[in-house]
């Protein structure tokens, strides 16, 4: 495992090669091959138990592959290899993630959330993690939730304080899982509004969503995955659109049939 200097929009910052992952005998992934340059969205869409959740797993070693390599930023990780327990913190700091519940301490303040793991991570001190925490909740829209506790708070407004959290520890990429399902549609537009802003900032994204729209309209590539694979990909209104392949044409066909 190697590290590498800060990487530039559009310079390579994410490759999957042949990575696979079986659960038992069964294959989740079967041989998974992806790039994602810094700067770039990239939406995943697909049937349910075709691996998108999965795939974001494996990248920040939540779910280590069982065969294939990952490369993060200079960072590469070998299926197989053992990381130590600092260099799983390095990588995992690179990446943020966001899942479909919201994953709060109920104990712990708003404030708190986000400022915790950026002190016991990065080692900054309880004034700067607040300071860094307040400025990040005032981006998603929430200073004024920073004393409350997350019970208190709107799923939206979680998943935005889950967003702040994720953001704290200065990742070269977020991933989001799902990010709205578990919300009503107009809590889900709240989501929806960070990540395009974090969008148009320039923040390096993989997205795993049933958000057709945001798929078209924000991401700039769409990878479309069934069984296991990546079945399709290209440039998001194309895909969308005007696919290719007939598996991901009866997938998009019945989305848009509901």
């Amino acid at each position: 495992m190697s590290d590498s200097t800060a990487i530039r929009r559009g310079e390579p910052l994410l490759r999957l090669a042949a990575v696979h992952k079986r659960f038992g005998t069964h294959e989740v992934l079967s041989g998974i091959d992806l790039r994602v340059s810094a700067g770039e969205v990239v939406a995943i869409i697909g049937p349910s138990g075709s691996g998108k959740s999965t795939l974001l797993r494996c990248i920040n070693q939540l779910e280590p592959p069982t065969e294939g390599r990952v490369l993060l930023g200079g960072v590469a990780v070998e299926a197989g290899q053992e990381l130590s327990r600092a260099e799983l913190t390095q990588l995992r700091r690179s990446v943020g993630m966001v899942f479909q519940s919201f994953n709060l301490f109920p104990h712990l303040t708003v404030l708190r959330n986000v400022s915790l793991a950026q002190e016991r991570v990065i080692g900054r001190s309880r004034k700067e993690a607040d300071a860094v925490s307040m400025q990040l909740l005032s981006r998603v829209g929430l200073a004024d939730k920073a004393q409350q506790y997350p019970g208190r708070c709107s799923g939206g407004q979680q998943q935005r304080i889950a967003i702040a959290r994720a953001l704290a520890l200065d990742p070269k990429l977020m991933l989001f899982d799902e990010p709205t399902s578990a919300l009503d549609p107009e809590l889900g537009l709240e989501v929806l509004a960070v990540m395009r802003e974090l969008a148009e900032n320039g923040m390096t994204m993989i997205v795993v969503t049933h958000e057709m729209h945001f798929a078209e309209s924000v991401s700039d590539r769409v990878i479309v995955m069934a069984d296991g694979r990546i079945i399709e990909e290209g440039p998001s209104a194309e895909v969308m659109r005007n696919p290719k392949t007939e598996r991901a044409k009866r997938f998009l066909q019945a989305v848009n049939d509901r």
